[in-house]
């Protein structure tokens, strides 16, 4: 049983930066990727960001500049600084968590960039 609570999203201007949160707790034994999916009404989910245990990162194109993806181990916490936020970046942000061949996701929390 693995439980990722998310915390930092709400609303921002466009041009404004915003910094996620996702703790995990459980049974955390071996994780792997940590990182973030988003999903707006009438949109496919998508990779935001993901961060391997060694600190590799990917980023979808929509986003790479201006988001940065970042664990720590210690604490079992991936973040996502987001800067120069424009309003297609307004969804829910879902946390993940890969172990053991399983993903485990967040409750989702809004991000709304508007001005």
């Amino acid at each position: 049983q693995v439980q990722l609570v998310e915390s930092g999203g709400g609303l921002v201007q466009p041009g404004g930066s915003l910094r996620l949160s996702c703790a995990a707790s459980g049974s955390i034994f071996s994780i792997n990727t940590m990182g973030w999916y988003r999903q707006t009404p009438g949109k496919q989910r998508e990779l935001v960001a993901h961060i391997t245990r060694g600190g590799s990162t990917n980023y979808a194109d929509s986003v790479k500049g201006r988001f940065t993806v970042s664990r720590d181990n210690a604490k079992v916490t991936v973040y996502l600084q987001m800067n120069s936020l424009k309003p297609e970046d307004t969804a829910v942000y879902y946390c993940i968590l890969d172990q053991r061949g399983r993903r485990y996701w967040g409750q989702g929390t809004q991000v709304t960039v508007s001005s």
